[in-house]
């Protein structure tokens, strides 16, 4: 169970470098600016847990940073879950698995937006949803990919290939 654990989490650490990058194209290419919603999400589950984030020049750099770390978790935490359930027998085909990756760690984000009161996924236009589901399904993509990977080789019958029988 340690070796899945530990191939999850590696997995989920390279879904969320593939996140990161297609989200970092999408703002180069268009010209919009970096989501402040993490750092929201930070600041409201801390008042509401009690906690204080020190006041003053720093405290949107805390948050900032606290922000990325939470989404870090997030996506790591993903594809150790991920993992596990692999190991626990449940194998769709690698593109399905992508999508329900990607569909997990987006809900795991969002959820929680919506839940605060940070954002309302129900007035999104559709190149809002663009831009958060795009970058989610990389990352299904890549963590699913690495997970179902053994000794380096992809997954039989990749996205878009016919299983050659052997």
């Amino acid at each position: 169970m340690f070796r899945s654990l530990a191939r999850g989490c590696a997995a989920g650490a390279a879904g969320t470098t593939a996140l990161n990058a297609v989200s970092y194209l999408d703002m180069a290419l268009r010209g919009r600016p970096s989501s402040g919603a993490p750092q929201a999400v930070v600041d409201k589950i801390t008042t509401k847990a009690g906690l204080r984030i020190p006041d003053g020049e720093e405290r949107d750099n805390r948050l900032s940073g606290l922000g990325a770390l939470a989404g870090i978790a997030v996506g790591v935490g993903t594809g150790a879950a991920m993992a596990l359930l692999h190991r626990a027998g449940l194998r769709p085909h690698p593109c399905l698995g992508g999508v329900l990756t990607g569909a997990l760690a987006m809900t795991l984000t969002d959820a929680p937006m919506a839940a605060l009161g940070v954002s309302d996924p129900r007035t999104w236009s559709p190149a809002d949803w663009t831009a958060d589901a795009l970058p989610h399904l990389a990352y299904g993509l890549v963590t699913y990919g690495a997970i179902t990977s053994t000794r380096g080789r992809p997954a039989a019958g990749g996205c878009g290939r016919r299983r050659r029988p052997r």
